[in-house]
This record gives structure tokens, sequence and C-alpha cells, in this order.
């Protein structure tokens, strides 16, 4: 993974750039970048290029045969439905058929063997794509795709294609069709990659890292879920609650930090996808959170089946199901296990409490309160979110509070906490708008004075500083992950 982290970096993001900016006209600009696009993909997964290739035609031609369909509404929804079977049905193939057996094994004996299927990586990200870009269509947003290879750019882009954001067509169809780029907003997009990759590979990793010591990483609970439990369970109250702390800001930073390389990646070459998230652990309320966490996916869920479902339209209880069923879909959407399940009731039910009376409470008390309450709310939803294995939640729940007879803390934590005190005050900063405010308010006002002379010659060296020091972390840990890739 480190290799080819740095291979991309270095090798195939350059020479991609190199050739993109060499070829003349968009058609010969987006082929470059729909035949990187499509090695990037077979990188590490040659077959499932396949899959994706099958996904974009099968849409591409029901939106042809929607758009010819003109006046004839029922053949209209019958394609539509017909598209929905086959993306949520390869998806669920794909994501959700061990889950199915495992279930039913655990109640009827029965398979004995349940498969093994290997998760295509992004799947859930595209799949999310192609099925609004078909529905898009068929509601007369944006015109069909007449070209299949440029709809399978859109769907295959390797800016965002394996882990978001989920980009609208109708978003990026004229950018697709005809873009331009300048000096400027190469630059930005330089930067923006720069800042994604640090808080990827110099923080999230090291949060990643300090979660799993003071927790249980993840490849222990693989192999030996029994030796998991008695280790979580010795931990001590203090490490439980930072290791779930780390947790939380691996979590944000790891995405956050993919979303930030996809825009800015974008920016280089004339696309410009919308923000994936916006402060989200400095929100007042759970109601907020969730508007500036992963946007795209909440926005995704709000277009495609809560509004279609009637919204808040159609009474009372009716708004609370069709709240209900957002997130248990949103936490399948997840992963294909229980935990995701009970994650995303547990948000259902405090937005649900909001909507009675909560927010009103919210709105009119100091806004500290608020960021206090939905800290809080959010710090126990990812330990439902960290563990798949139910059994390792009341573990944690228990140990936080001294009642598994763990000590409240061990030497090996306050070390490890002392020694890393200065990077948890950066790690938490990094979720938070003030590096973005001081920068706002550095900016000269007036172009060509020394001041702003200064202030963008430190502009243009701060993202050289983060990719070497990029880089150096990355040569430096194998400790790599990006957590998102999973889903």
């Amino acid at each position: 993974m480190v290799f080819s982290s740095l291979l991309f970096v270095y090798a195939f993001l350059p020479i991609c750039m190199l050739i993109y900016a060499l070829a003349r006209g968009i058609k010969a600009k987006n082929i470059v970048l729909l035949v990187f696009s499509l090695l990037f993909y077979s990188w590490g997964e040659p077959v499932y290029v396949l899959l994706l290739l099958f996904m974009t035609f099968a849409d591409w031609l029901f939106a042809l045969l929607i758009e010819k369909s003109v006046g004839k509404n029922a053949g209209r929804k019958i394609l539509v439905i017909m598209t929905c079977i086959v993306n949520l049905g390869i998806i669920g193939v794909f994501k959700y058929t061990g889950f199915f057996l495992e279930n039913i094994q655990n109640v009827f004996g029965v398979p004995s063997v349940i498969p093994q299927i290997v998760l295509p990586i992004g799947i859930s990200f595209y799949t999310f794509q192609l099925l609004s870009y078909v529905i898009d269509v068929y509601r007369k947003e944006v015109p069909a795709q007449k070209n299949f290879f440029w709809l399978l750019l859109y769907s295959s882009l390797f800016y965002q294609c394996i882990a978001g954001p989920i980009v609208r067509y109708k978003d990026v169809e004229r950018e697709i069709h005809s873009r331009r780029t300048s000096p400027y907003e190469i630059t930005k997009g330089i930067s923006r990659f720069a800042v994604g990759l640090a808080k990827k590979s110099v923080l999230a990793n090291m949060c990643g890292n300090l979660s799993d010591t003071l927790l249980v990483a993840d490849t222990l609970i693989n192999s030996n879920a029994t030796e998991a439990l008695g280790e979580l369970s010795s931990r001590s109250v203090v490490g439980l609650w930072m290791g779930v702390l780390f947790y939380m800001l691996q979590i944000y930073l790891d995405f956050s930090a993919y979303s930030d390389m996809a825009i800015g990646m974008g920016l280089m070459v004339g696309f410009h996808f919308k923000e994936n998230f916006d402060y989200p652990y400095t929100s007042k309320s759970v109601t907020e959170f969730w508007r500036r966490w992963h946007i795209s996916l909440g926005s995704f869920f709000r277009d495609y089946v809560y509004i279609p479902l009637g919204g808040n339209r159609k009474g009372t209880v009716r708004t609370y199901f069709n709240i209900l069923v957002v997130w248990l879909l949103t936490g399948l959407w997840h992963g294909a296990s229980w935990n995701f399940v009970l994650w995303g009731l547990f948000f259902c039910i405090f937005l649900i409490i909001e909507k009675l009376f909560l927010l009103k409470v919210i709105n009119k008390i100091p806004a500290i309160f608020g960021r206090i309450y939905l800290l809080i709310v959010v710090f126990f939803g990812w330990i439902l979110f960290r563990f798949s294995d139910f059994r390792f939640i009341p573990v944690v729940l228990k140990g936080m509070f001294a009642q598994n007879g763990n000590s409240l803390i061990d030497f090996e934590t306050k070390t490890l906490l002392i020694s890393n005190f200065i990077f948890l005050i950066i790690a938490i900063l990094a979720v938070t708008p003030l590096v973005k405010f001081i920068s706002e308010k550095l900016k000269p006002q007036k172009d060509k004075t020394f001041y702003a002379v200064i202030y963008h010659i430190i502009s243009a060296i701060i993202p050289v500083i983060l990719l070497l020091l990029s880089t150096v972390m990355l040569v430096g840990d194998s400790y790599n992950p990006f957590l998102y890739f999973q889903f």
C-alpha cells in the first residue's frame, strides 16, 4: 500500500497530468483521463473493471431508452425499475450475500459453507452515481449521454470513483463536454491535494495507529476474537476514552482527506466537485452534523429516497417512517453488518427526537451546550461503527466507566498520551475551521504589495513541505488504510 501510494503521487498522477496537458481538444483530454482511470481501477482489481464497464453500459442503455420513451410514462417507469434492479441487484450480490447467508445459517444451520465474495472497491460510490444519472434522465433534469465512453469517464474517473464524493452527473455534465483550466485553479488544486495527502498520511494514519494501540487492532480481532476481547477488557478507563477519541478523529481525517484530494485533482483538470465535508464536529445538533458530514451521501438519500417516499409532506407518522427507512439504508450502505444497522438506527432516534422537540431547545440555549451534546452523541456513535462484532461494544462501554475491573489509567497509556500530546492538539485543531479562518484573515487585500508577495511565496512553499512530509510518513509507516474503501 505504501509503494502504491508513492507510485501514484510521483509517477501515475504526474504522467497523467503531463499527457493531459499535451493533449489538444476536449475529446483528446477526455480520452487521456478515461484511459488513466481504467488503468488506475484495474491496478488492484483488473477483473472488476469488467463489472464497472457492464454497469455503465447497462445504465447508458437504460437512460437512452428512457429518453426515447417520451410520453410513455408506464414504459419509462418500467425502465427505471429495471435500472434499480440491475444496479442494486449487483451491489446486493457483492456486498450483502455473505451477510444474508450468515443470518440464515445462524437461524436454520444452512448453508454449511458461506462463499467469500470480494467487494469491488468503490462499488457503493459508482453505483449510486450511475443510479442518480438514470433517475435524473427520467426526471428530465439532464439529457441522456449519447457517447458511452463519456458516461464511462463519469463513472470511472479515478479522482473520486473509489471513495467518493458521490458526484451527480448533472453537476459535471457541462464540464465533461467543455472545460478549461487556469494557472490559479491548477495551483489551488495542487494545494488542496497536498493538504488532503498530508491530512491522510500524517494525521489520519497516526490517529489510527494510536486508536488501535489504545483499543485493539482489527488484525487481532479478525485472527483471534477471544484474545482481542481479553485485551480490550483490560484496557484502562482513560485508554478506552482516548482510543475512541483517536478513532473519531481518524475517520473524519481519513475520509475528508480523500475528498480533499479528489476535489484538488478535479480542479487540476477543470472539474469542480462539490464539498463533501463542512467541519461537522463543530455542529450544534445531530441534524446539523448530518448536513455537514458526507454531504454527497446525505443529499443522495434525501433526493432519491426520502423525498420520493413523501418526505415530510404526508403527515408526522409517515415522516418518521421515511426517516427510519433512510437511516436503515444509510447504515447498510456503510457495510453488511448489524453494527452498521444499529449505528444508523442510533442516529435515526436522535434525529427524530430533535425533530419532535430537542432542536427547538438547542436553538434557545448557548451554542456551546449544543456542541457538547453533539460531540457526545457522535463519540458514542463511533463505538457502534468501530466494532462489527457485537461482543466488543459492551466491553468498551463498561470499561469506559470502570466496570471491567480495569484501572483508571496505566503506565503505557500515560506514556503514550504524554508523548503524543502535541499531536493530539494538532489533530483536534485539524477538524475545526481554525486554520481556514486564520488563512482567510492573513490573505492580503491588495496585490503587488510586499506583504502580498511574501504571502504568495509562503502559500507556494507550504504544499511542497506537506508533500515532502507526507512522503516521509508514507515511507516510514506501513499503516496506510483508507477506511472508506471498504464501503
